[in-house]
This record gives structure tokens, C-alpha cells and sequence, in this order.
């Protein structure tokens, strides 16, 4: 069978792989944006800063543009992406959108969005999947064929009751000093915590190797981890990319923006349309199936662009979803007078759970110790001067840190994706522009302020206080976690996917990206795709 992929990201290349290996014949269309070269592999992060020739320029930018400052009357964000990741966000000319309510991140880079990801990798439940058209027994084999290919790290601790056993669970990296004291802490009054508040604390589960394999190194714990693994201990997309363009049965088409699909009078596809990004070449590509892997906006741009060619109609695509993300920093206590350790893994390293009466509200939290992250946002948000809030945080910056909190999402019909017309000078543009419309759930406030509360009191009893009026309520969009426009369904509905993700209305196209899930819970959303793209490359090819 003859098979077109579109999109490089962790959902296409996991698909690809697996009809690879069935020896199917792939064909992947992609914009492709290459990551520039690795700057010093073999230095860590103390090296990096003392042997590049401008690190003022590496880790800044040439415009300073990772400086993030505070800006009167707003609620400044704590991290920036650094410029060794702009490339993951450049788009083409061809993809333009205006949003109501919502500021999306689009990547077309090689490996997609997830080149920019923390690795966070944690299986839905049976009550987290209850939307969805199969159960996590259905799943599971899915979640360990996955774990085995990239290398996921944890443990099965206290939070495994929300994060239910899969195979090839490999241990993690040593704990910060910062993470292993909180930790212990909260062992040690675990059962008063967990009675008291209805909170548990445990290892994270994230996409990283403690040992070489498959010619990726273990970490070495550089501190590098924010711009880039040296190597690759830490999980891309690219990694798998580069695995499929090993297969003689695969063939990597960079540099095309897929625009539309032709419809034949049956309502299947006939071929697809791409243009090339660079120049003004287009090509037409055809197979015998057609998958959608290039995340939710642009993914369901493509429909919606393949519709309107077609009919000329203008249609809604609705039930966006995305986790709303709050940000609090907070001070280990036990820290206090203590060195700080650059030479660690940087992200996320424990994980939080919050109970409660209503299984399917699970809320979800990432623990973040500071250790090489960029610092001037913490610093600039003081509110102190300048002077005195450089000395304060010299003596406390080996014990801070950010819980980063994920609230889940479900499809509202408020919240779609839809073409608009544009003109210029007057007269109508060849193609109308993609329109992102989203409004947060209305009890949004009441279910932040709710956890917040918890938390503290939480934190408090772990003598690590969540520092008073620095919390940040991320805009919308910032949790990344696009999904929901084209949801599988046990029910065939217009716009919607069978149990494997093939479309009720083009029936020879599948869609297994974000779009295809009908819940959206509050954990990271991108092992449970990889699983499903997986599970339907199996079941339905």
C-alpha cells in the first residue's frame, strides 16, 4: 500500500515507523525546518557559557529576545523559549491565521513542536480515556511499544494510581539536591500529606535515556537540556525521523507546504496539492491512504482549506481544547545557605496529583527546580529594586523552583476553527485565512483559585512555601496542548473519526494528532498520541 504522511511531528513519524516495518511503501511531505548545528557537544553548561565566542548572543539572542522583563500591568511569563529553538516556530508565507481568545504556537520544523517539548510522558487512565472509543487495555501495549523506542524514565510510585503501569519504565536520572529534598520531605509525612490535603507527590515520567542505546548517549547531566541535548539523550521527534529515512520504502519530501486536498466526486481524496516553500513550485501527491499528522491548527487548517477548494464552502471545525497552565514559584526551605549545582537534568523531575470527588477533574503538576534556566525573569518580577533583588536571590536560588499546573479541557462549541475572508486592496484574496476562536471554560477562575488554595497549604506543610504574588496564569494557548476539532467517536458524525481515525467524511484519510482526541485531560497529551498513531498504524494498515 502506498501511504502519504503528512507532517514530521511525533504522531507522523511513530505512524510511519510502524507501516515501515510492515513494509508499507511511505511516502512523508513536510515544511522540514532543520535544527542548526549543535554549538560545543562536548561542553556542559558552565563550558558552554566560557568557551562560545558571543554566549551573550547564544543564549540572549542577537535582539536579546530571551530577556524576558516585566511589562507594567501585566502578568509577565517566567520562561522563553531560547533562540537555539527559534527555528521550531519559523512558518512559511503560505500558512497565515488570525485568532479571537487564543494565541497559538504553530511549529513546521523537522520532529514538529515536540522539538521544543520537556518530555513529559504519562498514560491516560480508563477514566481520563471514558470519552474515547477504546479502553486503556486497548491502549496499553501501544503506551510500551512507544516507551521502548524513545525511552521513557520513572517510576512507579505513589502517582501511579494515576499513572497505571505500561512496559519498558526505565529508572530515572539522579534527583537535583533541591528535588531530593522535597521528596524525602514529603516521604516522610506522606501519609499526614496525602490525608490532609488529597495530594500526592512522585517521580515525573519523561522522555529521556540514564543509558546509551541505539546510538543516543545517557544523560550526562550538562544542564544543557533547555538548548538542546548534545547527546540526545533527551527524546525529538528528529531521532525517529531520522530512524524512518534509514527504510528503502521511505521517502522524506522536505520543503512543501501541504495546502489542500482535491476531492474526488466520492468525497475521497484524489491527491494532495503542496506548494514549495521555497520558489513557487507546486506538486501534486497521491496515494492509497492519506495521514494527518501536523497538530491540531494545521491539521484542521487543511480540511478546512480542502472543503473550501471543493465546494466553496466555508465550515466550522469546533470543540478546540487546550490545558490551561498556571505558573507558581516556590522556595525550598530546606535549601537555604546551600550551593547550587548546574551539572543536573533540567526539567520537570517530581510530579503532583490532585484529588478529587470528580475523578475525571484530575489536576496535574510539574515540579521544576531552578538550576541553568535563564534567571532574570525571577529577578526582574521581584518586587524590589534591582540591587537588593540580585542580592536576595543569590542567597535563595538553590532552593527555588516552579509548579507548573495543567487543568483539563473538553469540546465546546464556542471554540472552533473556521476560514475568514481577507482582501487586499479591495478585492478578495485568493485563499480566506484561518480564524482560531476559543473562550476559557467559564469556571476557569473558581478552578484555579480552588487548586492554588490547596496547594499552598500543600507546599507549606513540604517547607516549601509558594512565594506570595508571583504566581502567573499563562495565556491561553501557552499549554500547547491543542486538540479536539475532528475527535474520534463511537457514533459516525459529520467531522468526526472512526475508532481506528479514519474520517466518516473521507474515507480514505486518517487523522492521528491532536485532533482526533474527544477529551482533552490535564496531563501531556504527547505520549498518548504517539501510542494511538501506534495503535492505529496496527490495527488499521
Amino acid at each position: 500500500m502506498k501511504i502519504l504522511v503528512i507532517g514530521s511531528g511525533p504522531t507522523g513519524v511513530h505512524f510511519a515507523l510502524s507501516v515501515l516495518k510492515k513494509n508499507h511503501q511511505v511516502t512523508m511531505i513536510d515544511v522540514g525546518t532543520q535544527r542548526p548545528a549543535m554549538a560545543l557537544p562536548e561542553e556542559n553548561f558552565t563550558g558552554l557559557k566560557q568557551s562560545l565566542d558571543d554566549p551573550v548572543r547564544y543564549f540572549l539572542g542577537e535582539k536579546f529576545d530571551a530577556a524576558i522583563l516585566p511589562e507594567p500591568g501585566t502578568d509577565s511569563k517566567y520562561y522563553a523559549l531560547p533562540p537555539s529553538k527559534d527555528y521550531v516556530f519559523e512558518a512559511p508565507q503560505f500558512f497565515d491565521f488570525a485568532t479571537y481568545g487564543l494565541s497559538p504556537l504553530v511549529s513546521f520544523a523537522a520532529g514538529g513542536l515536540a522539538e521544543a517539548w520537556t518530555g513529559g510522558c504519562y498514560p491516560l487512565n480508563d477514566t481520563e480515556l471514558s470519552a474515547f472509543p477504546f479502553s486503556y487495555d486497548d491502549i496499553e501495549p501501544y503506551y510500551g511499544e512507544v516507551a521502548r523506542r524513545i525511552g521513557i524514565a520513572g517510576a512507579e510510585d505513589d502517582l501511579a494510581r494515576f499513572h497505571p503501569h505500561h512496559d519498558d519504565l526505565s529508572p530515572p536520572p539522579s534527583l537535583d539536591e533541591n528535588s531530593a529534598r522535597l521528596l524525602a520531605r514529603y516521604e516522610d509525612r506522606r501519609a499526614t500529606l496525602i490525608s490532609k490535603h488529597k495530594i500526592i507527590m512522585g517521580r515525573s515520567r519523561y522522555a529521556v535515556l540514564t543509558e546509551g542505546r541505539d546510538g543516543r548517549g545517557g544523560c550526562r547531566y550538562c544542564g544543557r537540556c533547555l538548548w538542546g541535548c548534545p547527546n540526545q539523550a533527551f527524546y525529538t521527534p528528529s531521532l525517529t525521523l531520522r530512524e524512518c529515512v534509514a527504510h528503502a520504502n521511505f521517502t522524506y519530501r522536505a520543503g512543501f507546504f501541504a495546502s489542500y486536498f482535491r476531492l474526488a466526486p466520492d468525497s475521497s481524496i484524489a491527491h494532495l496539492v503542496a506548494y514549495a516553500v521555497k520558489g513557487c513550485g507546486r506538486e501534486t501527491f497521491c496515494a492509497d491512504a492519506y495521514i494527518l499528522a501536523c497538530g491540531t491548527i494545521s491539521t484542521s487548517n487543511l480540511i478546512l482549506r480542502s472543503v473550501y477548494k471543493s465546494t466553496r464552502e466555508i465550515i466550522r471545525l469546533t470543540g478546540l481544547t487546550d490545558n490551561r497552565q498556571v505558573l507558581a514559584p516556590f522556595i525550598n526551605l530546606a535549601m537555604l545557605g546551600r550551593s547550587y549545582n548546574p551539572d543536573s537534568y533540567q526539567y520537570h523531575q517530581l510530579a503532583v496529583g490532585m484529588l478529587s470527588a470528580d475523578s475525571s477533574q484530575y489536576i496535574h503538576g510539574q515540579i521544576t527546580t531552578l538550576k541553568t534556566a535563564t534567571v532574570h525573569p525571577l529577578i526582574a518580577n521581584l518586587p524590589l529594586d534591582f540591587k537588593t533583588a540580585i542580592s536576595l536571590f543569590s542567597d535563595f536560588r538553590s532552593g527555588l523552583g516552579v509548579l507548573t499546573l495543567f487543568f483539563n479541557d473538553w469540546r465546546r462549541e464556542d471554540n472552533y476553527l473556521t476560514l475568514e475572508q481577507t482582501s487586499i486592496d479591495g478585492a478578495r484574496d485568493t485563499w480566506p485565512r484561518l480564524s482560531i476562536h476559543y473562550t476559557p471554560p467559564e469556571d476557569d477562575p473558581a478552578r484555579i483559585d480552588s487548586a492554588l488554595a490547596k496547594l499552598r497549604r500543600f507546599f507549606y506543610d513540604l517547607r516549601a512555601p509558594i512565594i506570595p504574588g508571583l504566581t502567573r496564569i499563562s495565556p491561553v494557548g501557552s499549554g500547547v496542548h491543542y486538540s479536539g476539532t475532528l475527535p474520534m467517536s463511537r457514533e459516525k458524525k459529520s467531522w468526526c473519526l472512526s475508532e481506528n481515525c479514519q474520517s466518516y467524511d473521507i474515507p480514505n484519510l486518517f487523522i492521528v494528532d491532536g485532533a482526533a482526541m474527544p477529551f482533552l485531560p490535564a496531563k501531556n497529551l504527547t505520549f498518548t498520541l504517539m501510542a494511538n498513531a501506534v495503535r492505529v498504524a496496527e490495527r488499521a494498515f
